[in-house]
């Protein structure tokens, strides 16, 4: 009688289906395969730590070091730890998890992506390595800085109202500096606001926008002390931006560091870094950060990569803004757009504490907004040529859109501005298709251990419940497209590099 090991046998059911293999070895083959159809790979090392609810929640409280501490990240409701949503990985079923141990753990996670980077780059060309910003630091600095920079997004917007500019999109909002010392004034803060803003600028035109405004956050020490104004709730004056400590400042370091060499270890090994994204109170965080470092890695070619959840009701300002901040500065704006990962989490999140649900409400808003951000995106690469794109979509009405804007605006696939990306194991009507023809196409590919991908693998089954109707569908089409080659003779196509 012949048995299997349990590895064996998971190796060809779900794990076979969705994980490329063990290690970098074991993953070539498959790599190898799909290239030849024109079609590429994002490597993601999915391992996860095997641990209980409580664990995780354990985890997440602990990796705030004091009680002091925990009452002072996050004063708003959002960017507070709560216990009862220290796992994160509740109601996530696409993305995997980061728990944060010590400096030690981001540093044995660093040497992991570096294992990825070059297995990325020895089996395939012009691969994507995935990253997660939760692995290479504490998750409470993410916490405490996403908090700083939307209280400042959210101050100049509150000004922004002041001045009768309400109803407009975040890049068309613009301040009179004049007004604005006139109205700080009024509120009880001190200082030569004025001659603050104009004078970090080479040309002042009197005005500034959310860029300018923005940018000013590198000088947060000095802002502290000169924006004083009153808290409404308090009753009582405090500094809008809170001064980063000592040691804050050294792990917003240590993260830009770790940042920093995978960095140059990618473009070593000729890959480029797709930098995940996460929950929306860690997102601004993350998002600043790669941005920090695109500025650094991107100017002469797009190696860093952010993703940008078009769930979100902010995504248009947030891609718009980046878009245009990659212009002033000259450096090659990469994208990755998803519809996002965690929408039950954080609607669950948002009703539970009380604070605004960040989630478009229902999915049709969510794909005109995706949309929206990716026609924009499409027309600056129209205009400059400087500016990248992964439609990262299972949705075929999303992909027809796609190629029917690139038609009209002559963007070719050969040009490499406009990739596709779809999931191992899913949607190969889609991605083989598009390889094909021409256009740079990615599979999301996971790899690891049986046990260790487990975790991953277990949330992933719960996602593709709905897995056979589409496995129905692709064998249709697959047939449809067996019988076309017989007939036209194209049995035994090779795509044309």
């Amino acid at each position: 009688m012949f048995f299997l090991s349990f590895n064996q046998f998971m190796k060809m059911t779900f794990y076979g289906q969705f994980v490329a293999g063990e290690d970098h070895k074991a993953i070539r083959p498959l790599i190898q395969k799909n290239q030849a159809f024109g079609v590429g790979s994002v490597l993601d090392y999915s391992v996860e730590e095997d641990i209980t609810q409580e664990e995780a929640e354990q985890k997440e409280m602990d990796s705030c070091a004091s009680a002091a501490e925990k009452e002072r990240i996050g004063k708003e409701k959002k960017y507070k730890v709560h216990k009862q949503f220290g796992d994160r990985r509740g109601g996530v079923t696409g993305a995997r998890t980061y728990f944060y141990a010590d400096e030690a753990k981001c540093d044995q996670h660093m040497e992991t992506f570096i294992k990825c980077i070059k297995a990325s780059g020895g089996s395939s060309m012009d691969g994507f390595s995935a990253i997660k910003m939760t692995a290479l630091g504490r998750p409470q600095f993410l916490l405490q800085f996403s908090e700083v920079l939307v209280k400042w997004r959210r101050f100049f917007t509150f000004l922004a109202s002041q001045q009768g500019k309400d109803g407009m999109t975040a890049l068309e909002q613009k301040l009179e500096l004049n007004q604005l010392q006139e109205f700080l004034n009024k509120l009880g803060a001190k200082g030569d606001f004025y001659g603050w803003f104009s004078g970090r600028k080479e040309e002042s035109s009197g005005t500034i926008d959310m860029i300018d405004w923005n940018s000013l956050i590198d000088d947060r020490t000095k802002i502290s002390d000169l924006l004083v104004v009153p808290n409404v709730e308090l009753g009582e004056l405090e500094p809008l931006l809170a001064k980063f400590t000592v040691e804050e400042e050294k792990q917003m370091k240590r993260m830009l560091q770790r940042m920093d060499i995978l960095a140059k270890h990618a473009i070593d090994n000729g890959v480029r870094l797709m930098v995940d994204a996460e929950q929306t109170y860690f997102q601004p965080a993350i998002s600043r950060l790669t941005l920090e470092m695109q500025r650094i890695y991107n100017k002469e070619k797009p190696v860093i990569f952010n993703t940008y959840q078009c769930y979100l009701k902010e995504a248009f300002d947030n891609v718009s803004m980046d878009v245009e901040l990659s212009r002033r500065e000259g450096w090659h704006f990469a994208a990755k757009l998803v519809r996002g990962a965690y929408m039950y989490q954080e609607r669950e999140r948002a009703e539970e504490i009380g604070y605004e649900d960040p989630i478009n409400p229902d999915y049709e808003s969510t794909n005109k907004m995706y949309h929206r951000c990716l026609d924009y995106v499409l027309d600056e690469i129209a205009l400059r040529r400087n500016a990248n794109v992964m439609v990262a979509s299972h949705n075929e009405d999303t992909v027809k859109h796609t190629l029917s804007r690139m038609y009209e605006l002559g963007l070719f696939p050969r040009e490499n501005k406009v990739y596709f990306g779809q999931l191992l194991g899913m949607c190969d009507q889609i991605s083989f298709p598009l390889g094909q023809a021409g256009f740079p196409v990615y599979k999301y590919v996971p790899y690891g251990p049986v046990n260790e991908v487990m975790p991953y693998l277990s949330r992933r089954a719960q996602e593709n419940r709905g897995f056979m109707k589409g496995a129905q569908k692709e064998r249709e089409l697959l047939w449809k497209e067996l019988k076309r080659r017989l007939v036209s003779g194209e049995l035994l196509y090779r795509p044309v590099y």
